[in-house]
């Protein structure tokens, strides 16, 4: 893949670059020690009683420039950029090349292509039965319980290095479309919103970049994904195997130091699930970002 100057994909009409599909855009609290080895010295991470907001997108695009694929975005922390916040991607796992390449050399993210095996499982819940009934069943000692099947979605996604083949992580939707609904309300309410990014920084492309993505999208709070990885039990212990400053270094992370951070940020805590349905997102140009002697940001084109 690195041989390839370009693809036959709709990426070479230009930004903004068009996506449709569906999401899950999920917040994490994320320690901030895991999360500053990724930031440029430059910058300072938004960070409260040792944490920072990160997290996970995890997209599946029906119509881009590539066509279909699956996109996992492995969120690092929130940047602070005056007057404004921005998120960084500590690593971007698709399963198109032309999406990697595009997402490597044009917009500066940390990408790799990856296996995003799918699959649904049947799970069986107990649930309590409401009825005026139930309390005179209990004190009788009989059951006042029901199963339930529930449809769950789970995602393997594999990273693919060279030849060989490593298990990032696992993930389980633990929410699914309600199909009777012949409603749309379950959706949830239409909004826009702007998710500007920071990105650069890589043996691809080392400009430190910003890029901002414009979403349009029905949106709704669901439970928050279950994500498990049977390398890596520890949530932090990345962080216990490396002792360095990471704010006193300016070369970039160690892949194998950058891997295992990574799945440190999907294993953490987290306290926030969006759904994005009928999700419509345009990527704008990067442009090269250039600190000024006052702590002011100016912009130049990237390409």
């Amino acid at each position: 893949m690195e041989g390839v100057k370009k693809f036959s994909s709709g990426y070479h009409l230009g930004p903004p670059w068009s996506f449709r599909g569906s999401a899950l855009y999920q917040l994490h609290l994320v320690k901030a020690e895991t999360a500053r080895a990724f930031i440029p010295k430059e910058y300072k991470l938004v960070e409260a009683f040792g944490y920072t907001l990160g997290g996970l997108f995890l997209a599946e695009y029906d119509d881009s420039p590539a066509g279909k694929f699956d996109e996992l975005v492995v969120i690092a922390g929130i940047v602070w950029n005056p007057p404004t916040s921005c998120a960084w991607a500590a690593r971007v796992l698709v399963s198109s090349h032309e999406a990697c390449w595009h997402g490597r050399k044009e917009i500066g993210l940390p990408s790799h292509v990856a296996i995003f095996s799918k699959k649904q499982r049947h799970v069986e819940t107990m649930k309590k039965q409401f009825s005026r009934c139930s309390s005179f069943l209990s004190m009788l000692g009989m059951n006042s319980t029901y199963s339930k099947q529930e449809e769950h979605s789970e995602i393997e996604i594999t990273e693919i290095k060279g030849s060989s083949q490593m298990s990032l992580c696992n993930i389980s939707l633990p929410f699914s479309v309600p199909k009777s609904n012949k409603s749309d309300t379950w959706m949830g309410p239409r909004i826009r919103m702007s998710l500007p990014s920071f990105s650069g920084r890589t043996e691809h492309n080392p400009h430190l970049l910003k890029y901002s993505c414009q979403i349009e999208c029905r949106v709704r709070a669901v439970k928050a994904a279950k994500v498990s990885n049977s390398r890596m039990s520890d949530p932090h212990e990345s962080s216990r195997d490396n002792n360095t400053d990471c704010n006193l270094d300016t070369s970039p992370l160690a892949e194998d130091d950058a891997w295992k951070r990574s799945i440190s940020i999907l294993l953490s805590k987290p306290i926030l699930a969006l759904e994005f349905n009928l999700l419509k997102m345009q990527v704008g140009a990067p442009r090269i970002v250039v600190p000024g002697s006052k702590s002011r940001v100016t912009y130049a084109n990237a390409s």
